[in-house]
């Protein structure tokens, strides 16, 4: 009779029925033995444990890394959430260093990560609300804008927002989401497309010298409500500049300002607004309104690139209005996926 491979334990004292030992088990009995009584298990890995204290200083102090030198500040924050795949690497580099001190350490950037981001983790969805709202940078160059409409179209939204609208592929949207939305305003580049009456329709100067951002009235059957639609500069990464948004900083800084001044209790924006929640350099838009994905949603919500979404720089803010559900939608001919929300609209007594 063959001898079992794997190794067996037996209940209390020796004796009792033999019980296979779990793989799981047997790993980690023979890291013990490799550590025990091996006190170098504390003198080595220092330099690991280094790495993971900057990591979690870096991301706990984000807000604090300067912008003068190639806008290095808004860089770490447009991809902070990232920064969480060195702490498994660190992990497994710690395991295999045989470092008590950096296994411990790696505990650091693992507790600022969950804290900054645990959140958005669990599904925060919750049915209801007044009026759904869809935003999408179409790409200039959309091999098939007619399509791409079709398939925003078919979400169901009750406001839908297109930036980077090309004026000789105008027609093609106006034409395909026609028989969804009676309503509609193209101001440069962005369009807006409503289920209800729009009024109030204005371009909103960014400090570009071209029309990229809008404003209207959306008249819904649940009250007024200030929709803003907006495309700000786009954001390069260069070797000898760095992260040059200089452009991008002072449209978002413009945006704000006309957002401050909205008279609505209900403003909703929607765009591209080339950077994430967490870039310090859009404070003029995002201090004084939400995120429906940071509110709910699920997951973080990256649009951007959309054959592998890095970045959610594609965003639907709210002010006054309460945000229910928040998600994106399945890939089109653009570069960028489409987001979608669901918000309630209040009333000033509310």
């Amino acid at each position: 009779m063959a001898q079992q491979a794997y190794m067996t334990e037996t209940d209390g004292g020796g004796s009792g029925p033999e019980r296979p030992v779990s793989p799981f088990r047997r790993l980690v009995d023979r890291l013990g033995r490799g550590w025990r009584g091996d006190r170098r298990v504390w003198r080595r890995g220092l330099v690991l444990a280094a790495c993971a204290a900057l990591l979690a200083l870096v991301m706990l102090g984000h807000s604090h890394i300067p912008n003068r030198i190639g806008n290095l500040g808004s860089l770490t924050e447009t991809f902070l959430p990232w920064l969480g795949l060195f702490i498994p690497l660190l992990l497994v580099l710690a395991l295999v260093r045989r470092s008590a001190t950096a296994l411990i350490a790696t505990i650091l950037p693992a507790a600022v990560w969950l804290n900054l981001f645990g959140g958005l983790l669990s599904d925060k969805n919750v049915p209801g609300g007044d009026l759904t709202v869809v935003t999408h940078n179409v790409n200039a160059d959309n091999p098939d804008p007619a399509r791409t409409a079709r398939d925003v179209a078919a979400a169901g939204a009750d406001v839908l927002a297109l930036e980077e609208l090309k004026a000789s592929k105008v027609p093609a949207y106006e034409s395909a989401l026609a028989p969804a939305y009676k309503h509609h305003a193209v101001v440069g580049t962005v369009g807006l497309w409503s289920k209800y009456p729009l009024t109030d329709v204005k371009a909103v100067d960014i400090r570009l010298g071209w029309k990229r951002a809008m404003r209207a009235t959306v008249s819904s059957p649940a009250g007024q409500v200030a929709v803003y639609v907006a495309h700000l500069p786009s954001v390069r990464v260069k070797m000898e500049a760095g992260f040059t948004a200089r452009q991008r900083d002072k449209s978002a800084d413009a945006l704000g300002e006309a957002i401050a001044g909205e008279p609505l209790p209900n403003v909703v924006l929607l765009g591209d607004l080339n950077g994430t929640m967490n870039d310090r350099a859009l404070n003029a838009v995002t201090s004084q309104m939400r995120s429906t994905q940071g509110a709910v949603g699920s997951g973080f919500g990256f649009s951007w690139p959309a054959s592998f979404p890095m970045a959610r720089i594609d965003q639907i803010l709210v002010r006054g209005a309460e945000p229910e559900s928040s998600w994106t939608l399945p890939a089109t001919a653009s570069d960028h996926l489409p987001v979608a929300a669901r918000v309630t609209l209040t009333t000033p007594s509310d």
